[in-house]
């Protein structure tokens, strides 16, 4: 039985908070949430000599609920011989999976898709993926959404380690009564050791292996193992501030690091003489070149490699730099060969402040000043937060 709950303006505690260690900050009012943003950043900032007044405010998240267009939910039980679960890991726990059917983060389509997966593989006996032992074949479900287009993308990922009816997977997902908006239902098998979604072998059951989503008033093709941002009102909100604080895009190149599927380099190509983006993730640059072609952006191109190497082979110097590196920051080599460009900006994108601000203050060292710094809230009830600064150098 398919079940779809409104939660939009409740204040109360989502009912899996007590285990789920996803939302930390679930039951909390969403003032003290951004105070108790603010404040966390404040610290990192007087750990690093930094000017503490940069952390003056967070932007709040246009919406509280329901705002992941992806989530990753791992096959496992709670406990010790327990029932099959489907969800997000238990907090402090690397082994326990709480069964997330009323997830308020996620768009209610993703509940509804994990519990008819889960009816599906307990019906079939199917046994979950033991990490310490390495055996058995269920292992993550990935369900992403375009926002501004409504369409669907799911992925089952098992092992090779016996008879997944892939087929019975795709019936039972076309029989959802939002069936018409799936733009692509995929198996893909994993027979890695580490605990992450890789391919070894790729499936496409129904339609296509990406969906699109549109941002920044230009559409983009987001695959299955592509990076991008969760929170899409948030995030184009966040961009366009970014954006406005350089001091001008007009006949200048630009180069976008860690340029994911290309959102970033793509928005700025709008404004900018040529965009240059540098990403390792050869099927988000793959994807990038697919949407550039798709939005008819002739002046923004893609590199697919590592930014320590790439810089070494990229011969005509930029007029600025974006970087939008993961949660670990910038490489230390990477950040010495960035600012030894001498660029005279430098616009700073990071989901997590406390390695940024890490790189910040050894860009202040190296010359540059912090121009701009502002927080955002893209995470609401999760213990995360977006941050943007701008680095300036005279000269």
């Amino acid at each position: 039985m398919i079940r779809t709950t409104p939660w939009q303006g409740q204040e109360s505690a989502c009912r899996h908070s007590d285990r789920c260690g996803g939302c930390l900050y679930q039951g909390i009012p969403y003032e003290e949430q951004l105070e108790n943003k603010r404040r966390d950043v404040e610290t990192e900032l007087v750990k690093s000599g930094l000017n503490p007044a940069l952390a003056q405010s967070v932007e709040p998240s246009p919406a509280l609920y329901s705002y992941r267009n992806k989530m990753e939910y791992t096959f496992g039980n709670e406990y010790r011989d327990a029932p099959l679960s489907l969800g997000l890991h238990r907090r402090k726990s690397f082994m326990s999976i709480v069964h997330t059917d009323e997830c308020r983060i996620v768009p209610p389509e993703f509940n509804d898709i994990l519990r008819a997966t889960h009816a599906l593989c307990v019906d079939a006996g199917y046994e979950f993926y033991h990490k310490k032992r390495h055996e058995g074949l269920l292992r993550t479900l990935v369900v992403r959404k375009g926002v501004r287009t409504g369409e669907l993308l799911v992925n089952i990922v098992t092992t090779s380690q016996g008879d997944f009816d892939a087929g019975a997977f795709c019936r039972t997902m076309l029989e959802l009564p939002f069936a018409d908006r799936f733009a692509g239902i995929l198996h893909t098998v994993n027979d890695g050791v580490a605990d992450a979604v890789r391919c070894d072998a790729l499936h496409v059951l129904y339609g296509r292996d990406y969906y699109v989503e549109q941002l920044m008033g230009l559409e983009f093709n987001v695959g299955a193992f592509s990076f991008f941002q969760t929170n899409v009102e948030a995030v184009e909100r966040m961009f366009n501030r970014a954006i406005s604080s350089i001091s001008s895009l007009d006949g200048k190149t630009v180069w976008d690091l860690y340029s994911g599927t290309g959102t970033l380099a793509m928005a700025l190509a709008q404004s900018a003489r040529q965009s240059i983006g540098v990403e390792i993730s050869e099927e988000s640059v793959e994807m990038a070149r697919q949407s550039a072609a798709r939005n008819g952006l002739v002046n923004c191109s893609f590199i697919a490699g590592d930014v320590l190497r790439v810089l070494d082979s990229l011969e005509a110097k930029p007029d600025i730099i974006v970087v939008d590196p993961p949660r670990a920051g910038i490489h230390p080599k990477a950040l010495k060969k960035i600012v030894s460009v001498g660029v005279p900006e430098i616009l700073y994108i990071s989901c997590n402040p406390k390695t940024m601000i890490r790189d910040l203050a050894q860009a202040v060292e190296a010359g540059y000043r912090l121009a701009s710094f502002q927080m955002f809230d893209n995470f609401a009830f999760t213990k995360h937060i977006e941050a943007v600064s701008l680095l300036s150098r005279d000269g």
